[in-house]
């Protein structure tokens, strides 16, 4: 008879299910007290999926699903949606978090061998669950509708035009057109925020279950129902709650430090969470430099570019995927835990991580012979990890498993440094091998450094009048408002109206040229880009350099060239203010990158005929005057590019103390807990 009084008595009466759910998924679900590192992710799995589903409700409500408005769309809930930001980084970089936590879920399970009976249903949910991941992923991916996002999509639905006879019809059917169109992004939107979500959730729920019906693994793979107290109870297990939620709590907090320290410092992360490329709307007529998915799909995409024919690729990132699922019956071995088995799979469990990186390292940069040539033998090794498992694990001598769990096992902190070790070697040497990056960061030459200053409202002001006065004759900026800019660098709205607006707008509406669009390309031959996010597609560096590398070329009749982006013929813009440079002869660079020089003299070789600049037509300013000007509009379009950026790293070191100050209660709320339990 239950003791329960008030609400939750009367909640059971009602519904007995609820309680006896919880007891048996919580309050009595007994789970090993040997829990290690590697059994955090699977919470944190969780904690990833909340946060996408959160921040994916809140972006879906601004979000517009058609070809003409998702670009924009993605850019109003940047700029103008309280907040906004903070959502859609949370969402991105949550995307990221999410495939690493998984991976290392699963990598967890492999060494441990989680999938082997009684679990292998365990596994194969959450092998499913994996895929219907990667499927949401790839969904979510396309509909910011930037050009990494179009030409990715393309690049990989076209793969099922690989497979015979009914291949283009199964492309034609999953894109609803003859092309990537409107139509294509808006039912990839259906599918991402309403049928794969309901599949994930329900494959979780199953996970879960499954994982409950046959008990957790741990780290020495045995099981924990051998031993029982009086009650029925495994003397090597513990009650999941409270004990494993507050224990929990610690990792969580230390996962959302690093997941908020990436959010608001670096929410790009070097191009890889956010590529470069999705800056720029969509494009069907333009090529980007290197298509490439994003990173967390790039080890299947080397393993099909390592196969020269097209529908071999497809049928080797498929079975890469599919051999996962085999995996319970392929291993053989008499013991669960990489602790108990020999050398050869202590061995292959330290190659499959370094392969898996690599493969994916490679997927991501453009392809050389070299790179590969080594894709080729990752691929093999990946498979043959997989294949080789069924013969080595019958044959090699393993250890004999403990009856019971062990407290201290384990490699020790110093092997686990030494393995990580091993695992970036395997890595590097690769790497090392089949060459560093050999192109120049701006074309032709490298990029100048520059450093940004955001927080200089003199130097953003006189970018900005540069911007309007030598820019916006032929480029908008057509996602930022006038109002935000003036408030933002300090300029009364009023002069804002009258010194800086020319196109009959009121200081509310977006930052568009008076010539349209039409009329542009008539003009230009093209219709100039929109420079909003200019610094953001390129890297300021690039622009930095790009607006300094002007000089007229006679091959050129309608424009002038440039050295970081060649046969540009573009106007010079800031004639006026630079004159216009011309080629002399300057020094020839040598192979390390220095520069040539004369043996018997010591002096520079000038063999190249474009080595340097002079300006025959002087401009209004000086050389140092002209790199000062420079500066402050590459500043300004930098600012102009993400104008939270300020509000976005001071929020962040707000956030960052508030949860090292959070971590405290919670680590000694932990060892109050876990007080003598081990």
């Amino acid at each position: 008879m239950s003791n329960e009084t008030g609400f939750a008595a009367w909640l059971d009466s009602r519904m007995p299910t609820l309680k006896r759910e919880w007891n048996r998924h919580m309050a009595e679900y007994y789970a090993p007290k040997n829990f290690n590192f590697w059994y955090y992710f699977g919470v944190l799995s969780m904690v990833v999926l909340v946060i996408q589903l959160i921040t994916g409700i809140w972006l879906l409500m601004s979000y517009q699903g058609s070809a003409e408005q998702a670009f924009a769309s993605v850019e109003y809930i940047m700029r103008d949606v309280d907040l906004g930001w903070i959502i859609r980084y949370a969402h991105s970089t949550g995307a990221s978090a999410f495939f690493i936590v998984v991976y290392m879920h699963m990598f967890r399970g492999l060494m441990y061998g989680s999938y082997k009976a009684p679990r292998e249903l365990v596994w194969i949910f959450g092998m499913t669950i994996y895929v219907a991941l990667m499927a949401e992923a790839f969904l979510g991916y396309v509909l910011p509708w930037g050009q990494m996002s179009y030409w990715g999509a393309q690049v990989i639905i076209s793969l099922f035009g690989a497979i015979p006879v009914v291949g283009e019809d199964i492309v034609q059917w999953i894109r609803g057109d003859y092309l990537i169109s409107g139509i294509t992004l808006n039912r990839f939107m259906s599918l991402h925020v309403v049928a794969l979500p309901i599949i994930l959730i329900a494959l979780v729920v199953m996970h879960i279950i499954a994982l409950h019906d046959v008990g957790s693994n741990n780290p020495d793979g045995v099981s924990i129902k051998n031993h029982k107290d009086k009650d029925g109870n495994p003397i090597d297990g513990i009650p999941f709650f409270p004990y494993f939620v507050i224990h929990d709590l610690v990792p969580i907090v230390v996962f959302l430090f690093v997941f908020c320290a990436i959010l608001f410092f670096m929410p790009e992360m070097g191009g890889y969470f956010l590529e470069h490329a999705n800056f720029e709307i969509a494009n069907s007529l333009k090529t980007p430099e290197h298509i490439a998915p994003v990173w967390y799909f790039t080890p299947y995409y080397s393993m099909l570019r390592a196969v020269p024919d097209k529908l071999g690729g497809f049928i080797i990132m498929a079975a890469a995927i599919a051999i996962l699922f085999v995996l319970p019956w392929l291993d053989r071995s008499p013991v669960r835990s990489i602790r108990y088995k020999g050398i050869v799979s202590r061995i292959a469990i330290l190659v499959l991580p370094a392969v898996f990186i690599i493969l994916g390292y490679l997927g991501v940069k453009a392809p050389t012979p070299e790179r590969t040539f080594l894709a080729q033998i990752c691929t093999v090794l990946y498979f043959g990890y997989f294949i080789g498992i069924y013969f080595w694990t019958r044959m090699e001598t393993t250890k004999p498993e403990p009856d019971r769990i062990t407290m201290d096992g384990g490699i020790g902190f110093w092997r686990t440094i030494g393995a990580v070790f091993v695992v970036a070697v395997l890595v590097v040497l690769p790497l090392k091998a089949v060459g560093a990056e050999s192109s120049k960061s701006c074309g032709s030459i490298d990029c100048d450094p520059f450093e940004a200053q955001l927080s200089n409202d003199a130097s953003l002001q006189n970018g900005a009048k540069l911007a309007v006065n030598f820019c916006m004759g032929c480029h908008s900026f057509k996602y930022s408002r006038w109002e935000r800019v003036a408030n933002d660098i300090g300029i009364p709205n009023q002069m804002m109206m009258d010194n800086m607006i020319f196109t009959g707008q009121k200081i509310g509406q977006l930052m568009n040229i008076a010539m349209p669009a039409d009329g542009a390309k008539d003009w230009f031959g093209a219709t100039p880009p929109d420079l909003t996010l200019v610094a953001r597609a390129r890297s300021p560096e690039w622009v930095y350099t790009y607006l300094k590398n002007f000089y007229a070329d006679p091959s050129r009749p309608l424009g002038v060239n440039n050295r970081v982006f060649k046969d540009v013929g573009m106007p010079h813009a800031l004639l006026d203010l630079q004159g216009l440079p011309e080629c002399a002869p300057g020094p020839v660079l040598a192979a390390n990158g220095g520069i040539k020089r004369d043996l018997m003299t010591g002096a520079d070789i000038l063999d190249d005929p474009c080595g340097r600049f002079e300006i025959n037509q002087a401009g209004s300013m000086s050389v140092e005057e002209y790199e000062v000007a420079v500066y402050d509009l590459v500043n300004f379009l930098t600012y102009i590019s993400e104008p939270m950026a300020e509000q976005r790293k001071h929020i962040g070191k707000m956030v960052l103390l508030f949860l090292l100050l959070l971590l405290v209660p919670t680590v000694l709320l932990n060892r109050e807990y876990w007080k003598g339990i081990h």
